[in-house]
């Protein structure tokens, strides 16, 4: 049996300005609404005012630390014997999906990964613990790894056939 060391692989760097236009689509909102009304309403300007500030302090927070926390942290090896990946950012998890117990591969992109390039990785096993994802992949690199994950399934012995 294999077992969980730190892989090898990092992540396409284009994964951190991925990162950035997700977080930027649910931490900019927020900001803009307050701001208007900071502008709107003038019997609660202070206090509207002080709530943008603090909103948008943390937003620029997690704007700029989740995405190079998670570049840290993110990585992937596929050997020829196992699929090794780690993946979070304050929950981190470390994963080995062995060859012969892959039943499936994936890949996948949603519009902003695909506004820069990227694509994810799902490979389901018989684990109970679901399929292990490597996301922010470049897109060729993910359907190469795809066709040699599932051609690597396809011979091992065991479960996976």
């Amino acid at each position: 049996m294999e077992s969980i060391r730190r892989p090898g692989n990092r992540l396409d760097r284009r994964a951190v300005r991925w990162w950035i236009a997700q977080a930027a689509v649910f931490a900019v909102p927020p900001v803009a609404v307050l701001a208007l009304l900071t502008a709107l309403i003038a019997p609660a300007r202070f206090w509207l005012g002080v709530s943008t500030a603090v909103v948008a302090a943390i937003g620029l927070a997690y704007l700029v630390v989740m995405p190079l926390w998670r570049y840290r942290v993110h990585r992937w090896e596929a050997t020829g014997t196992a699929v090794y990946a780690r993946s979070g950012w304050l929950w981190q998890r470390s994963r080995i999906t062995p060859m012969a117990r892959i039943q499936t591969v994936d890949t996948g992109s949603g519009p902003i990964q695909r506004m820069f390039g990227l694509a994810g990785l799902v490979v389901t096993s018989a684990s109970a613990a679901g399929p292990v994802r490597i996301q922010g992949l470049d897109r060729q690199v993910a359907a190469d790894l795809a066709e040699t994950l599932a051609a690597r399934a396809q011979a091992a012995p065991g479960d996976g056939q």
